[in-house]
């Protein structure tokens, strides 16, 4: 009989590590720096598909596939997905190999409060008031820094916008983290295909060609996607969902500090301004989600 306590215990710790593994993510972009950022998708997307393809062959979970590639709703909304997702990543990367890490981690700061205001829109879940006066600072956050500094963070709102699609619609989606993945990564896989055999310049997909660190650094890209996913989806199977929403936190704090202490990133009053709206809004939104988790449990 297993320990519920240990059960969840378990599910911290795989949470913890997805976070982190995502949080120091830009250390491993940055040591391929000299590589395109298209490239680095490139290889992302390839070794993904295969390091996915083979956890699929060991786990025996091939039968899950063919129902979805025989739905054509669910795969035209997979794909959207995985195209709002391919732009993520390779937004991400170029984003941290041109110096705006701290653009990406406004990004994922932004993305749980947008995830909520998704929610209201779209699932017709209802807002709590907290939850709306987090969202309205976050906005103005944002909005004070395009009004009174004229520069728009477009970067973290793209990086926000799109992955909360992302899983808006993935939300949607019967379909597991590892057989979702591996159909995105089939689907962007003909494009990467003909990128490298007609349009891209570099040769950094010939692996003979390049030193073995290099070569290693660009298959290593395949564990850089899979691994964090692999922790997270361990950590949703084994803790509730809202309090795995408090680890997500992790993630851009990590970048956070990165960019300024490691790399040198200039923290700019604009970005002050909007970071400590943000920071305000999480900290609502944090004190509010766990004083309904305590209502909940005494009702």
């Amino acid at each position: 009989m297993s320990n519920p306590s240990l059960h969840s215990r378990h599910g911290v710790m795989f949470a913890i590590a997805a976070y982190t593994m995502w949080g120091i993510a830009p250390i491993y972009f940055k040591w391929l720096q000299q590589i395109p950022a298209l490239e680095i998708l490139g290889h992302r997307i390839v070794w993904s598909f295969v390091l996915v393809l083979a956890l699929i062959l060991m786990l025996g979970r091939f039968d899950r596939i063919k129902p979805v590639l025989m739905n054509r709703t669910y795969m035209l909304r997979l794909t959207l997905a995985t195209f709002l997702l391919g732009g993520n990543w390779f937004l991400f990367i170029w984003a941290v190999n041109n110096n705006h890490i701290l653009d990406a981690s406004l990004g994922y700061y932004i993305n749980p409060l947008l995830n909520v205001a998704i929610g209201m829109l779209f699932f017709s879940e209802r807002m709590r008031k907290m939850q709306l006066l987090a969202i309205l600072l976050a906005f103005t956050g944002v909005l004070i820094q395009i009004i009174s500094f004229g520069s728009i963070p477009w970067i973290a709102l793209t990086l926000a916008c799109s992955f909360a699609i992302y899983g808006a619609i993935r939300k949607r989606l019967p379909v597991d983290s590892v057989t979702g993945l591996w159909l995105e990564t089939l689907i962007l896989l003909p494009i990467v295909l003909i990128y490298y055999g007609f349009f891209a310049e570099a040769q950094s997909f010939n692996l003979i060609a390049n030193g073995w660190q290099l070569s290693l650094l660009l298959v290593a890209a395949g564990v850089v996607t899979t691994a964090p996913l692999l922790c997270f989806t361990a950590a949703a199977q084994r803790i509730r969902y809202s309090t795995l929403g408090f680890f997500q936190y992790i993630g851009p704090s990590l970048m956070f500090v990165l960019a300024v202490f490691m790399y040198g990133e200039s923290l700019t009053a604009d970005k002050l301004i909007t970071f400590a709206m943000i920071w305000t809004a999480l900290a609502i939104y944090s004190v509010d989600t766990l004083l309904h988790q305590h209502r909940s449990k005494r009702a």
